[in-house]
């Protein structure tokens, strides 16, 4: 039976690399991590889990280190990728009084990403294939899942701008590269209209990571009003199609967290006020 180092051997050989600290895994893609130095250099490799590592390692290779983090090297969806040691955290700021920065930031990173780019994008998921999981809790559940459902079947219905999306922009997805700027990582891999790559932000951060504390930011009043006017004037997409999405987005994660066991209560808080200022 191999064991979690075992998992790194065969490609720390491959590369020459030597590891630069302990191990660790991915909270929620269940990834194994470990910093390495690739011929000086920082870089962290990623042993993926899941039937969307080929997608994510085929788009981040797609980006060209342009908006997400630079590909050093890649087997399969086994990743080599730069190591981005900046020291600012957008989840702290955001429970920290600089909330509006971090949204402004996560904004221009999203631009980036979008970003028109020659040559042809990897296979992606269509985003209607994503939200499976929604209509089935939405059937399950009812309540505001079944508005999220029908808003995701009626954005769907009326797709605007397809491009590759990220599919999983949110607070902690977003990294400090010192003087370079900030840069994705962890992309699902996604295709679909532009406005879907927004929606996440909306959910997050939930807790103050700079004092361990709970702090719903997300779910702060006003919050999401003041989010939305940022993010709608740097995206130039509409105000009601961006809540179309959020609603849409909360729903679907909603309906993770409860495939889990878990309590989705700042995705279904997030997904309320969405769906009643769609109502006003």
């Amino acid at each position: 039976m191999s064991t979690l180092s075992d998992i790194f051997t065969p490609w720390i050989e491959r590369w020459s690399l030597v590891a630069d600290g302990p191990r660790f895994e991915s909270p929620f893609s269940r990834s194994q991590l470990l910093p390495v130095l690739s011929g000086g250099e920082p870089a962290m490799l990623k042993v993926p889990t899941g039937e969307e590592a080929h997608r994510a390692a085929g788009l981040l290779v797609w980006y060209g280190g342009d908006g997400a983090a630079r590909v050093m090297a890649r087997d399969g969806p086994i990743l080599l990728l730069e190591r981005l040691t900046g020291d600012r955290d957008l989840a702290t700021m955001a429970c920290t009084g600089q909330d509006d920065e971090a949204t402004r930031i996560v904004c221009d990173a999203i631009a980036r990403l979008h970003t028109q780019r020659a040559g042809a994008p990897p296979e992606l998921t269509p985003l209607p294939v994503y939200f499976r999981a929604l209509e089935t809790a939405a059937c399950k559940h009812g309540g505001v899942l079944s508005k999220a459902a029908a808003t995701a079947a009626e954005l769907f219905a009326e797709p605007r701008e397809t491009i590759p999306l990220h599919g999983d922009i949110h607070h902690r997805n977003i990294l400090d590269g010192r003087e370079r700027g900030w840069f994705a990582i962890d992309p699902v891999g996604l295709l679909g209209e532009r406005g879907f790559d927004y929606a996440n932000l909306f959910n997050n951060p939930d807790v103050d990571v700079a004092h361990d504390k709970e702090l719903r930011v997300a779910t702060a009043p006003g919050s999401l009003t003041r989010r939305l006017q940022i993010v709608a004037d740097i995206s130039f997409i509409e105000r009601k199609r961006l809540l179309q999405w959020v609603l849409a987005f909360s729903g679907l994660s909603a309906s993770w967290t409860l495939g889990r066991g878990g309590n989705p209560t700042v995705e279904l808080t997030i997904a309320g006020i969405a769906a009643a200022a769609l109502d006003t």
